[in-house]
């Protein structure tokens, strides 16, 4: 099944921690006027809460994801 490609580039919060290649967590995405949740593959565990980059689709709910933080304000 093709992945979301509308997804990549959006920033979410893991809502449950990913295992790395042990096993997904869940990120909260919002997406299409609303917010959504989906499968969130990390290379490494992350936990919680962190705020993480969408940097792919594996399919119509599963999304691969990087650790992100937001660019300081530069005022």
């Amino acid at each position: 099944m093709p992945g979301d490609s509308s997804l990549v580039g959006r920033v979410g919060e893991l809502i449950h921690p990913t295992r790395g290649q042990d096993g997904p967590g869940e990120v909260r995405v919002k997406v299409r006027g609303g917010t959504e949740i989906f499968l969130a593959w990390s290379e490494q565990p992350l936990r919680p809460g962190t705020s993480v980059l969408i940097v792919g689709s594996r399919g119509a709910r599963a999304v691969d994801v990087v650790p992100w933080s937001d660019l300081p304000d530069p005022r």
